[in-house]
Order: structure tokens, then sequence, then C-alpha cells
């Protein structure tokens, strides 16, 4: 089963790899995990994707409780959260292959990070389902690259 935890820490040296290092103890393979700063500098969002069994997830988040610097341990509930994921894909695009794409791109309403010769770059937002719909109308034209965030989530 899938689990997206949100933990917020105190923005210091070493907190990462203790919560990561924590959790692959447990049995636990990370699917997804994104890092950044909140609106406050002192503090940062580790966002988690997990797969495991809620006996073990409720270990590991009372575990989690306990490490320094560890502010709020928070597991999202399907259907209390807004959950997003960005992706850049890079795809083979030539002259005729261009007018198919870019109503693809409409249609996920994405947007084109860049513009080559030969291929696109396309940056879309969405939640797991489009941003997998539309991966898979892109792959017919060759995808070159993808860079993906992962899960980023808040409660409602």
């Amino acid at each position: 089963m899938r689990h997206t935890i949100s933990v917020l820490v105190e923005n210091k040296f070493g907190v990462l790899a203790r919560v990561a290092g924590m959790i692959s103890g447990r049995g636990f393979n990370i699917d997804s995990l994104n890092v950044a700063p909140t609106h406050d500098a002192t503090l940062s969002r580790i966002t988690i994707v997990l797969n495991g069994d809620t006996a073990a997830l409720d270990l590991c988040t009372k575990q989690l409780r306990k490490l320094v610097n560890v502010v709020e341990v928070m597991e999202f509930k399907d259907g209390q959260t807004v959950a997003r994921e960005l992706i850049l894909v890079k795809v083979r695009a030539d002259a005729k292959q261009r007018a198919e794409i870019l109503q693809i791109k409409e249609i996920f309403r994405a947007r084109i990070a860049n513009l080559g010769p030969e291929t696109l770059i396309i940056e879309l937002t969405g939640d797991e389902d489009k941003v997998s719909a539309c991966l898979a109308l892109l792959e017919p034209f060759g995808i070159l690259e993808i860079a993906r965030t992962g899960r980023l989530a808040l409660n409602k």
C-alpha cells in the first residue's frame, strides 16, 4: 500500500540523511522524496511516498517523531490532500510532429519550457494520473529524457 508522509524538520545539516536512513532501516522502499525550505527559512518540508503496510507505517511515524530536528510528522490520507507532481519531459519533435505534440500539450494544460530544432521540453504539473496519461500519449513520439519531482502534498 502507498503512503504519503510529510515531515517538517529544522533546516539543518544531516537531517535528511537521518530521516531517510530511519525509513530505509524500517524496511520501506521510498518511491519519491522531495525536500525544500518552507516559508520559514529555518524549516524544511520533506514529502515522502512509501510502500508498506499500515502497522509498519505507524511504527515508522512514531520513530520519526523521536528524531532530533523533527518538528511535525503527518500522514496524508487519500481525499484529504492536494497532491501534485511536476515533470519536465524532452520529446523528439521534428517539424511534422510538432503540431500534434502541441495539441497534446494543450489538452493537459502543459507548457513548452524549451524549443529546439529537433526536440521540445514540456513542463507539466498535475496529479499522478494526469502525468501518466500525458507520458503515455507522448511515448510514440520518442521520449528522450524525463525529470520528475515525485509527489508534493498538503492537507486541505
